[in-house]
């Protein structure tokens, strides 16, 4: 699974125990009871995880900016040639958009965690 798509089973696997707690009348243990130290330490480590939780969204984010800025310039490439008037850039430009095209649908395969998924069917067996 992608680390967005980890990241959302994360979010919903927190908000169905968040409601079946509540639903459950006090089956689980209010914070209030719970020992200073202890309710200390997990307030920290929920801190800890939030705070990596972002940074790993902040690299992904770079990460897709960077590759939309190559993707871009691989595409201004095709469109300079594209529209010369030169006869041999317009046959360069065919292949040179047949390559920028093949490199956004694996660009955009990674992002989506289609490669990722792919690749742990493969290794899994189905």
């Amino acid at each position: 699974m992608s680390a967005p798509g980890r990241g959302a089973l994360g979010v919903l696997l927190a908000a169905t125990i968040a409601l079946l707690a509540a639903a459950g009348g006090g089956s689980a243990t209010p914070l209030a009871t719970v020992p200073s130290h202890l309710a200390a330490a997990a307030s920290t480590n929920a801190t800890a995880i939030g705070n990596f939780s972002a940074a790993l969204g902040r690299i992904v984010t770079l990460i897709g900016a960077a590759g939309g800025a190559v993707l871009a310039i691989a595409w201004a490439r095709v469109a300079l040639s594209w529209f010369s008037n030169d006869v041999s850039k317009k046959i360069q430009a065919k292949d040179r958009a047949r390559d920028a095209l093949v490199g956004s649908l694996i660009f955009v395969a990674a992002l989506t965690g289609l490669i990722w998924g792919l690749a742990q069917w493969v290794l899994s067996g189905g």
